[in-house]
C-alpha cells in the first residue's frame, strides 16, 4: 500500500460501514472502520504523505440526538457501533505520527440521496399534507457542496491540524422547516399541519417508528465555527440546498 502512495501529497479517506448497513455485527464496524483506516494512515506515513483526511461522522461525538449544541470541546459520547469505530479511528489516527483530520460530518444531503432524507424528500413530493407542523427541533444538514468547501479547506490549511472538526450547514433546521423548503423548491405550498407532539408520538409507537419519532422531533445542532475559522465558507445556505435539491430529484 505504501508503494501506491508514493507521491501523494494528501489522502483522503471515505470509505467505510455506515449507519445505513444495519445488523452488521460490531466487529465489522471495528475492521472496516477503524482498522482498516488506521491501516490506511500508517501506510501513508510510510509513504511520506503530508495530510490525511478522514471523513468521520457526526456519530463519533454523540447520538442521533443531543440536547446541547455540539462542538469539538465536548467529550464525545458516541452510542452505537457506527460512532464508536469512527471515535476509535479518530484516536488510532492521533497515534500514527501523521498530520491528519477527522471531519465529523451531519446528514449530508445532495443529488441521489437516500436514507432519512430520501424518506424526507418522497414525503415533501407527496400530495398529502404533511402532519409535522409542530415539530421545532431544529437538526444540522450538511449539503455536499459544502462539504466539498470543507474538504478543500482542510486540504489547503497551511498549519498542521491533527485534530477532528465539526462539519455542518451554520443554519440548523427543524423537521417542518425543510419541509416548507423542499415543498418551495417543488413550487408548492408548505401543506403543514399542526397535531399535538404527543399524538405524532402515540401515532408512530403504535406502528412501531418511535425511533423515527425520536429524530424528527429532538435536536441535533452541531457547531462548525472551529472550521469556519479555519477559513471554511459554506456556499449555500440549507434552505437554499434543499430547494435545489428537490427541483433536482
Amino acid at each position: 500500500m505504501a508503494a501506491a502512495l508514493a507521491d501523494v501529497h494528501a489522502v483522503i479517506h471515505s470509505a467505510g460501514v455506515s449507519r445505513a448497513a444495519s445488523g452488521l455485527p460490531d466487529d465489522d464496524y471495528r475492521v472496516l472502520n477503524t482498522e482498516a483506516t488506521v491501516g490506511l494512515a500508517r501506510a501513508a506515513q510510510r509513504a511520506g504523505v503530508q495530510r490525511f483526511i478522514f471523513l468521520s461522522s457526526i456519530r463519533a461525538q454523540s447520538g442521533p440526538t443531543a440536547k446541547e449544541i455540539l462542538t469539538e470541546d465536548l467529550p464525545p459520547r458516541p452510542t452505537d457501533p457506527l460512532g464508536r469505530s469512527k471515535l476509535a479511528a479518530e484516536q488510532g489516527l492521533a497515534d500514527v505520527g501523521l498530520d491528519w483530520v477527522a471531519l465529523r460530518l451531519v446528514l449530508v444531503y445532495g443529488p441521489g440521496v437516500q436514507g432519512n432524507m430520501g424518506r424526507l424528500i418522497r414525503l415533501a413530493r407527496s400530495p398529502y399534507p404533511v402532519p409535522l407542523g409542530s415539530i421545532e427541533a431544529r437538526r444540522s444538514l450538511l449539503s455536499l457542496d459544502n462539504l466539498a468547501a470543507a474538504v478543500n479547506c482542510v486540504l489547503t490549511a497551511p498549519e498542521p491540524l491533527c485534530r477532528p472538526l465539526i462539519v455542518a450547514d451554520p443554519d440548523p433546521l427543524s423537521v417542518a422547516q425543510m419541509i416548507v423548503a423542499l415543498r418551495r423548491g417543488l413550487g408548492r405550498r408548505p401543506g403543514l399541519v399542526r397535531v399535538p407532539p404527543w399524538l405524532l408520538q402515540a401515532a408512530l409507537k403504535m406502528a412501531g417508528h418511535i425511533d423515527s419519532y425520536d429524530r424528527l422531533a429532538r435536536p441535533l445542532v452541531a457547531d462548525p465555527s472551529a472550521l469556519m475559522e479555519l477559513g471554511w465558507a459554506p456556499l449555500q445556505r440549507t434552505s437554499s440546498g434543499l430547494e435545489m435539491l428537490a427541483r433536482s430529484s
